[in-house]
């Protein structure tokens, strides 16, 4: 089980075999995520008896390992060149994974990357991945990224940016702090030190650009020193990274999507993993996209790949 889930969640599976293999889903068939899969395994062959792919019965037939297969007998994706066809495979095989960690078959979920726009033409109604696992598992998700330089934990993630404001309540940002918190001690630090990025420009600069960190963001942030003493007030987001970087932090939360990733794909694109906490099982998959332009050309890497896995394992057996 799980350390980083919500303490209302902590009873949601009362004990997991740490023996159990990893799910590992292939993503857009058409996509990057199968090679980057097949080549982390031809680099690492000792861990294909800890993994179960899941995809097309071809594709793992490829792989040469046992796997669980889904979609079409036959199908087989052209890559570079997506389809509703392809699209389907992909979401079967993440209903596979959440089903099978839910039966006990696996210790977490590894997912490959997936096009959000075709897989709501094959009848996927989630913004992205992150809530689609917290539909099939429950628990309230939170979104976050490590493996690299930098640890981020975002307070929102798939909304407009006009609505972020709105959504920033006591809630959203005590979540974020939480997980925040036990991800920095799941990965190592005794006393987490947490840097807040503020939502306007220097930080409102004390209400001359913008109220909400005066008005809001920092009384409640103060309210939650009293239990997390390494917490920041809402600090200028556009030195937040680069102090974390120099070691001032070892865990920052930006307040929305593109705040939180644009310096860490900057920084960590290779190398950086999407986590999704709170829920009563680990999710991650690579910090990239499904890459259909190079997709089938061997270009792509799987550093990010392999951490993903790393990190899966070692947070689920935390």
């Amino acid at each position: 089980m799980s350390i980083l889930m919500e303490p209302q969640k902590a009873n949601a599976v009362s004990s997991v075999d740490k023996t159990l293999p990893l799910a590992l889903t292939c993503g857009d068939p058409a996509g990057v995520g199968p090679e980057i899969i097949a080549a982390w395994l031809k680099a690492n062959p000792a861990e294909a008896a800890h993994v179960v792919p899941i995809g097309p019965k071809k594709w793992i037939e490829s792989l040469g390992i046992a796997g669980e297969n889904v979609g079409p007998e036959n199908f087989v994706a052209t890559p570079g060149q997506p389809s509703v066809d392809g699209a389907k495979v992909a979401l079967a095989a993440l209903e596979a994974a959440a089903a099978g960690c839910k039966a006990g078959k696996y210790l977490a979920a590894v997912t490959g990357p997936v096009s959000k726009s075709w897989m709501q033409k094959a009848g996927f109604t989630f913004p992205g991945q992150t809530e689609f696992f917290a539909a099939r598992w429950g628990g309230e998700p939170t979104m976050a990224f490590a493996g690299g330089k930098l640890r981020v934990v975002l307070a929102t993630w798939h909304i407009p940016l006009m609505e972020v404001a709105k959504a920033l309540n006591e809630k959203t940002l005590g979540r974020a702090v939480r997980q925040a918190n036990r991800l920095a001690r799941a990965l190592g630090a005794k006393e987490p030190r947490i840097g807040v990025c503020g939502l306007n420009p220097h930080a409102g600069e004390e209400g001359i650009l913008g109220t909400d960190e005066r008005d809001r963001l920092n009384p409640w942030l103060d309210l939650l020193r009293k239990d997390f003493p390494g917490l920041s007030r809402c600090e200028p987001g556009d030195t937040v990274f680069w102090r974390q970087l120099r070691g001032e932090f070892d865990v920052a939360i930006a307040l929305y999507h593109d705040q939180g990733l644009a310096p860490l794909k900057t920084v960590d694109f290779d190398e950086s993993v999407n986590i999704t906490l709170g829920l009563p099982w680990i999710r991650t998959s690579p910090d990239h996209g499904t890459a259909f332009s190079i997709a089938g050309q061997g270009k792509a890497s799987w550093k990010s790949f392999a951490n993903a896995v790393a990190l899966a394992r070692n947070l689920s057996e935390k």
